[in-house]
């Protein structure tokens, strides 16, 4: 029982420690989803705090590359958001505290 315990809290710690992602993310009055366009993301929220490329890709069948780029907004209420873009659509968003 004890050893059923420890493995519980063991796994609800390494829930709580790792980041946040989501499948949206608010600007304001705005929310922006999974799929978006950079451009509609940048009309939405305005001007990240840091946008950079990371790298490229091969799009569907190896066929073109797709340039990979990660946006951050925030912080918000002590988060940081990390928004990830290939070829140019919303991929992922995650949230991370920032320290």
């Amino acid at each position: 029982m004890k050893y059923l315990a420890s493995m519980i809290f063991c796994a609800l710690l390494g829930l709580l420690s790792a980041q946040a992602s989501a499948s949206t993310f608010r600007c304001g009055t705005q929310l922006v989803s999974l799929g978006d366009r950079s451009f509609q993301v940048l009309r939405k929220c305005g001007e990240p705090v840091n946008r950079e490329v990371v790298g490229y890709t091969l799009g569907e069948f190896d066929r073109r590359e797709m340039r990979i780029e990660e946006w951050v907004y925030g912080p918000r209420n002590g988060m940081l958001y990390f928004l990830r873009f290939e070829g140019g659509r919303l991929t992922r968003i995650d949230g991370r505290r920032d320290s």
